[in-house]
């Protein structure tokens, strides 16, 4: 009968001594997983300036007149005349391309006075895919000869659109660099805290941008990458 009583006292002891233990061990062990959990986020910015190696320049030219035919042959006449100068000025025949012609009836639909001289208007694009940019840019200064044989120029300096195409050749030494320059900051950071640097908890690349440089230099762009980078932390 006195074998009950005594069991039962044994394991509250047992569990008394387990608590105090255990009371003992956790602040340590919270405070080795704050250790091990603290962390700084830090970013690494990489940017570059290259030149475009892909231009579209797209041309278009109109003619007005009062018969149909004679219309659509001034802007076939026009049109060899603005590929000649475009091969004049070193631009390859493959690079270029003729959209089909558009023609508007500018009397459909006036009466009397308010009726324009002319009644018909044409257009047509002629477009300039090339790798030449410096070539095809030169060419550009030169658009006033055109110009002087009376052809008919719309402004398309706004539609002109310059493209670099060799990312995948400079994005591995961009990635590279952007998180090299998180690193410094993470060191910095470290060692304003009195603190060490340790492995990387993870890390996220930013997706690459390409802008012009600026409005007057659409030409040269810029290519920018942020990297993201949480590194642990250690007294």
């Amino acid at each position: 009968m006195k074998t009950r009583p005594t069991n039962l006292l044994a394991v509250a002891v047992a569990v008394i001594v387990s608590a105090i233990i255990l009371a003992l061990a956790l602040p340590s062990a919270v405070r080795e997983y704050r250790n091990f959990d603290r962390s700084v986020t830090v970013k690494g910015l990489s940017e570059r300036e290259v030149n475009a190696d892909v231009v579209i320049w797209p041309i278009r030219f109109n003619v007005a007149g009062n018969d149909q035919q004679s219309v659509y042959q001034d802007l076939h006449n026009n049109a060899k005349k603005i590929r000649a100068f475009l091969l004049l000025n070193g631009i390859d025949e493959a690079a270029i391309s003729l959209s089909p012609p558009s023609m508007q009836d500018r009397w459909a639909n006036s009466y009397g006075r308010d009726r324009p001289e002319f009644r018909y208007s044409a257009q047509q694009t002629l477009t300039v895919y090339s790798n030449k940019v410096d070539t095809v840019r030169n060419t550009m200064a030169q658009l006033l000869d055109l110009g002087k044989q009376g052809i008919t120029l719309e402004d398309s300096s706004y539609r002109t659109d310059y493209l670099f195409t060799g990312l995948n050749d400079i994005k591995p030494a961009m990635v590279e660099e952007a998180t090299q320059n998180a690193r410094k900051v993470a060191e910095k950071f470290a060692a304003d805290s009195n603190s060490q640097l340790g492995k990387i908890k993870s890390a996220r690349q930013g997706q690459f941008s390409i802008s012009a440089r600026d409005k007057s230099s659409p030409h040269i762009k810029k290519v920018r990458v942020v990297s993201t980078v949480v590194y642990y932390l250690a007294d």
